[in-house]
């Protein structure tokens, strides 16, 4: 199912509902939605010789030209490459470079200076241009391109512990049954609904668009283009019936903001929170604010949006004799997948033991791009090996003690220290480094890096702007700590417990 026949069906049936919105303000029903997507797609073809199969990169800030941008590119059959619009150019200059795009979209804001670090010559198009709004006035093509569920339509690039991304193939059968599991264990829409975009639309945020196309719902993005607390729950008043995606960082931020000014998020309907851990007190504060209004979900990249779901019924419960052991989990196996707990040996453990996440089913990703050794170690007969820990209890609520080891979680955006560490060991003044996660109130975790210095001593400020120049701000180490060495065990393997120990003691 190319997903563009979604929004095709929704504009023959509802051509007159809303569709694109920024803030309350109309900008496209849904068949000035589905004619932009067409005539998109027609100048993809027309202008830059798109094809089915080919990729074309997303390197843009929040806006509703973000959607016209999916759906044009999936009408003529092509591939998404949505990069995260944080990112540093030269980062999404290798994404781009790898994933072979023959055109990228851009935002000017973000994208500035992006064709000096292209390796290649590649088309760019800023949705800030008059070239955009030239595109609608192309010649639209008919109908979306016909793909099976085998086609990949979604590249989205996930950073590794080899200190590269690895882009995961997202078939559009992947899409659909997540999708259709939306329905069936996270929440049901309807055509009064509005979904709003205040987490990155290149994330989970934009994945949960398809549900509302569906059923021709409104999609929002607000006028600051991002998350702010008094923004969001002032449009939730006035859109009423509005869902959401936020990472626990943002449900704080959210749920503080509304209790310190005698809210209680009136308007909105669904919050799902997904991208790191949701601690104990944070939620039950939530759910004491702002009532009946969340869902857990827990997914990954490599399987998007659906490995568990905590429903609403779960996260509210208090009458359940073991209802703080079920808040505290990420809930039960979404309907189309098998998930189970493994030993080292790829033997399924029994409930209450701990083990690696393993997940079986539709939604798991097609495999790694380019990249068919880490496709073999993490898909191994059909179970997606997730690298995240946990334990299933007797009900099959998921509950999880890990994840990937030494993954850092700083507002909903996943940090893998060894790309910061290949950007500090560049830098002539540093020997040894070693970057982990410190604890922190308002974004889960803060990126700390223990640095080594050569000879000659290093300067923090120094290496702060190296990182500034090279890798994006969120990675960035928000604290720098000189040390005359890092703590190993025998076989020379830095011990990074250690350092958390530290961060603890201080």
């Amino acid at each position: 199912m190319n997903p563009a026949e979604w929004l095709v069906r929704a504009a023959a049936t509802a051509p007159d509902a809303r569709a694109l919105m920024q803030g309350t303000e109309l900008v496209a029903d849904y068949r000035e939605f589905a004619r932009r997507a067409a005539a998109i797609a027609g100048h993809l073809h027309s202008a830059y010789g798109i094809a089915k199969g080919d990729r074309v990169a997303v390197f843009m800030k929040n806006s509703t030209e973000y959607l016209e941008a999916l759906y044009g590119i999936w009408f003529a059959g092509a591939t998404a490459v949505p990069i995260n619009s944080k990112l540093h150019i030269k980062e999404a200059a290798w994404i781009i470079g790898n994933a072979e795009a023959g055109l990228v979209l851009v935002s000017d804001a973000i994208a500035h200076g992006l064709s000096g670090v292209l390796e290649e010559d590649v088309p760019i198009v800023s949705s800030d241009t008059p070239d955009w709004r030239n595109m609608y006035g192309a010649d639209p093509l008919p109908a979306p391109v016909d793909i099976d569920p085998n086609d990949m339509v979604w590249l989205f690039y996930t950073s590794g512990t080899t200190g590269k991304p690895k882009g995961v193939m997202i078939t559009s059968g992947n899409l659909t049954h997540m999708t259709l599991a939306y329905f069936s264990d996270v929440d049901q829409v309807t055509s009064e609904d509005a979904i709003l975009y205040a987490a990155p639309m290149s994330h989970g945020a934009g994945i949960y668009n398809f549900m509302h196309v569906i059923k021709a719902a409104r999609h929002v993005v607000p006028k600051s283009g991002g998350f702010d607390p008094k923004e969001i729950l002032d449009l939730s008043k006035e859109l009423r019936n509005v869902s959401m995606f936020a990472a626990p960082t943002m449900v704080k931020r959210l749920v503080d903001h509304a209790q310190a000014s005698g809210q209680n998020g009136d308007g909105i309907k669904t919050i799902s929170y997904a991208g790191g851990p949701m601690y104990m007190a944070d939620i039950i504060q939530a759910v004491d604010v702002m009532g009946d209004r969340f869902v857990q979900v827990y997914g990954q990249g490599e399987c998007p949006m659906g490995i568990t779901a905590l429903e609403r019924q779960f996260v509210t419960d208090r009458s359940h004799p073991r209802w703080k052991e079920r808040l505290a989990s990420v809930g039960l196996a979404q309907s189309p997948v098998l998930v189970r707990i493994c030993d080292e040996m790829g033997n399924f453990l029994p409930s209450g033991e701990i083990g690696e996440i393993v997940v079986k089913g539709p939604t798991v990703m097609k495999g790694y791009w380019k990249n068919p050794e880490a496709t073999e170690k993490t898909i191994r007969d059909g179970w997606l090996w997730t690298g995240d820990m946990g334990a299933l209890d007797q009900d099959g609520f998921l509950t999880m003690h890990d994840r990937s080891k030494d993954m850092i979680i700083s507002g909903g955006s996943n940090i893998y220290p060894r790309e910061v560490e290949e950007v500090l060991l560049e830098h002539p003044s540093v020997s040894e480094v070693a970057v982990v996660g410190k604890p922190h109130p308002e974004w889960g975790e803060v990126v700390v890096a223990f640095v080594v210095p050569t000879a000659q001593g290093a300067d923090i400020a120094q290496l702060d702007g190296h990182c500034v120049e090279n890798i994006a701000r969120f990675k960035r180490p928000k604290e720098y700590r000189l040390i005359a060495a890092l703590p190993k065990n025998n076989y020379g393997k830095v011990l990074k417990t250690e350092l958390r120990a530290q961060l603890k003691e201080k």
